[in-house]
């Protein structure tokens, strides 16, 4: 008793010496031996079988087989900046302290007279530490996932993972635990209108690869996500595909949307489909929070085909290129030009340098058709004419003058960025205007709200899903009523609200937005303006 009793005493003094690490240490040490005292003793069964019969057909028991089958052609990406290369990482897949070893963790910022400041100040340099505590900023800029789609080591991530990097390394999770053999890759290609990129492991070895699915995606077919998320390579969720041809204000494409949980890191990851084929690249999430709330959207697979066929011939994608600013054509718009149903896109300018304006077409005309196929709305548009090859002549039916005509139009070749297409003074309806690319330091791209709006302000046309306003949950329709408290009337009204914000040394704008019927405060981070 009296040795127990001085090992009590000593334990307690250890305790009082070392601070609240080792009381969580011991915690955790307690929980696992309660775990233990309620192990189940081992019992013999018979095989589960892999599927179940139900009145739709069978379903799988369980996804083990899959994924032994599909995960080791799935890799973490790892992007490095040396300063040269002006790395653009998306916040959704960077953050301090993703390395090997310790994901997802970052030291706190506590005020000196915290009682826990001198125990994080004082952590090994490996817990990650940051600017102000002692540490230095490592070289790793962001962290995502992609997947090998060829033997020879060609590898699909996202644009926005791996853009602007000076070096780029894939790893395999060969080994059980995320943590296997490691590659350098060359960027072969990158397309940002879809945000997919082609990257090619630079080795003569060959790589388990997997392909992309050439059936449509059904609503409700079971959807697996695997991928890095938070630097935790080798992780998979399942879901369903919950809906299709989703517009997430990212262009005119549409995105599957899935409900397998998908996090920062998951981008350029592939979903599976239960045949093992990759249903699409994982490319953003729907998050308030900025974490997994059941909505994630991925590039689908047939979209992804076509750019990475480009990418591997030339680096590039070639598309047609039409050389207008296009919007909707709505109800009040379609009476005041004398259409009978609201559809086509109503070009609202003409870039001067472009095709369009060497047909002949003016601002005001409403495209009704391309060739023969009907124009739902500007979108539409916008997909129907990147489909052709630049150089091809094209029929345009317009309606003009409460008449219909067709202009015969050669299409040009779709500017590279957006500073080409700023230069020749538009684009096809999904790139910003002039104002819109001064508030790249936001993520958005906005428009004057409807006339009948009673509250004024400014419409968001286009959310980067990338962006910090992405994360706090703005979306494509709502308004801007306010910007620093100055109440905004037109695009160039937040424009100057932002210079304000910028001119003060302000890291972040705070918006008062109206969504829907409702109103609030966002404060927006603010991107440093590239010069």
């Amino acid at each position: 008793m009296r040795s127990s009793h001085r090992r009590s005493a000593s334990f307690k003094a250890y305790t009082a010496k070392n601070g609240p690490a080792l009381v969580a240490l011991v915690a955790a040490g307690a929980i696992g031996l309660g775990f233990n005292n309620f192990a189940m003793p081992a019992r013999a069964e018979a095989p589960a079988a892999s599927t179940v019969q139900t009145p739709f057909g069978r379903a799988p028991l369980s996804f083990a087989d899959l994924v032994e089958r599909v995960k080791p052609s799935v890799v973490s990406v790892s992007v490095v900046n040396d300063g040269s290369g002006g790395a653009k990482v998306a916040k959704n897949d960077e953050g301090p302290g993703q390395g090997r070893g310790n994901p997802g963790f970052s030291v706190p910022d506590l005020p000196e007279d915290h009682p826990l400041h001198d125990f994080f100040k004082n952590l090994p340099k490996e817990f990650g530490q940051g600017p102000g505590q002692g540490g230095r900023q490592r070289p790793v800029q962001g962290q995502g996932s992609g997947f090998v789609v060829s033997p020879d080591g060609f590898v699909v991530t996202n644009n926005h993972v791996i853009d602007g990097a000076t070096k780029i390394q894939v790893q395999f999770d060969d080994n059980g635990r995320g943590e296997g053999s490691k590659y350098d890759a060359k960027l072969i290609g990158t397309d940002p209108r879809t945000d997919i990129a082609l990257l090619k492991i630079q080795s003569d070895k060959t790589f388990p690869a997997v392909k992309l699915s050439e059936k449509d995606a059904r609503v409700g077919d079971w959807a697996l996500a695997v991928g890095n998320p938070f630097g935790l390579g080798g992780t998979v969720t399942a879901g369903i595909v919950s809906a299709l041809a989703r517009d997430i204000g990212s262009g005119p494409y549409d995105y599957l949307q899935i409900d397998a949980a998908v996090n920062r890191g998951n981008s350029g990851g592939p979903t599976f489909n239960l045949d093992g084929d990759v249903l699409g690249v994982n490319t953003a999430i729907f998050s308030p929070s900025g974490g997994n709330v059941g909505i994630a959207f991925a590039v689908p697979a047939k979209t992804v085909n076509e750019v990475i066929k480009q990418l591997k011939d030339g680096g590039t994608v070639n598309r047609g290129w039409l050389g207008v600013k296009i919007q909707n054509v709505d109800e009040d718009t379609a009476a005041s030009l004398g259409l009978s149903t609201a559809k086509g896109a109503l070009i609202s300018e003409v870039t001067t340098a472009g095709p369009a304006a060497a047909a002949g077409l003016k601002a005001q005309d409403a495209i009704l058709q391309v060739n023969a196929d009907p124009i739902a709305d500007s979108r539409d548009l916008a997909r129907k004419i990147a489909e052709f090859a630049p150089d091809t002549m094209v029929d345009v039916k317009v309606w003009r003058n409460n008449a219909e005509q067709t202009v015969k139009v050669k299409l040009g070749l779709f500017p590279a960025n957006q500073e080409a297409l700023a230069k020749l003074g538009g684009g096809d309806g999904d790139k910003p205007d002039k104002s819109s690319l001064e508030l790249s330091q936001l993520g958005l791209t906005l428009m004057p709200a409807r006339s009948g709006n009673k509250d004024g302000g400014v419409a968001i046309a286009e959310v980067d899903p990338s962006s910090d306003a992405a994360e706090k949950g703005l979306k494509p329709g709502d308004i801007i009523l306010e910007v620093s408290g100055q109440q905004v009337a037109i695009p160039d009204d937040v424009v100057a609200g932002v210079k304000k914000a910028q001119d003060l040394k302000r890291s972040a704008v705070l918006l008062h937005v109206k969504s829907a019927d409702q109103k609030r405060f966002v404060a927006v981070q603010l991107k440093e303006k590239k010069g």
